[in-house]
């Protein structure tokens, strides 16, 4: 969810700028001087000091509107700014220097946006773009169900653990599980068959009860889709030991 408002927020602030450049540069007045190509020219020469001449008030044509909106007053802003870190002469120079780093700032965004989507698709954090998210850099887990009695769980719990994959890790334990009551024909295990066809195969009261709340622990955490801490996934792991161990007594 944090993601998604993260990646709307940067769309909009694209658009925003966009729009806005884009309603300033229409604002921009045509050229409407003509070219007099039939007078002689005279050539004239001014000293150095010339502009000294003209800085009086009187001197000042050029009156700048009140910026319309928070963006134009935003623009204005750092136009101004540039003009005096730069030691700009005029608006016009601000303007390109305001829409070169316009089109960086553009780039950037853009970059952003398409790094936090392809660091989505790469991780956990994809789910909200394919669905549901299956831990593909694991073993199959089809496999793995097909043939419990020839995998060693110990091991690939253990490499889980490490990667803090916790809910795959209560998967495995599950499947351990399975594979513990089915090995002391407690159960007869099928891949087709749900948790309750194995508490109704149970016949030890007490290893029935720790079973099905077991079983509640394993479609909370592994259905449920959503990352685990490692306190709630210790919780877990003593539950699931505690009846490995009852049931290999």
């Amino acid at each position: 969810m944090r993601l998604k408002r993260l990646l709307f927020f940067l769309l909009f602030l694209t658009l925003t700028f966009s729009f806005g450049q884009t309603a300033a540069n229409k604002k921009s007045i045509g050229d409407t001087l003509t070219i007099d190509r039939n007078s002689a020219i005279e050539k004239r020469s001014y000293t150095e000091d010339f502009k000294d001449n003209y800085t009086a008030e009187k001197y000042q044509y050029e009156v700048d509107a009140a910026p319309n909106g928070w963006f134009s007053r935003l623009k204005q802003w750092f136009k101004d700014l540039f003009i005096k870190l730069f030691q700009l002469n005029n608006d016009v120079e601000a303007n390109k220097l305001i829409d070169i780093i316009s089109r960086i700032v553009y780039l950037l965004i853009i970059i952003i946006v398409i790094y936090i989507i392809v660091k989505a698709i790469l991780n956990k954090e994809g789910r909200w773009i394919f669905g549901r998210y299956s831990d593909k850099k694991s073993l199959n887990i089809q496999d793995i169900e097909a043939n419990i009695h020839k995998t060693d769980f110990k091991t690939l719990i253990e490499q889980a653990s490490k990667e803090e994959n916790y809910r795959l890790a209560i998967r495995y334990y599950y499947l351990w599980l399975l594979k513990e009551l089915s090995e002391r024909e407690y159960i007869d295990y099928d891949v087709e068959k749900t948790n309750s066809d194995y508490i109704n195969e149970l016949n030890d009261a007490s290893l029935k009860t720790k079973f099905s709340y077991t079983s509640y622990l394993y479609n909370y955490i592994w259905y449920g889709e959503f990352p685990i801490e490692k306190l709630a996934y210790t919780e877990a792991v003593n539950r699931f030991e505690n009846l490995l161990n009852l049931v290999r007594k």
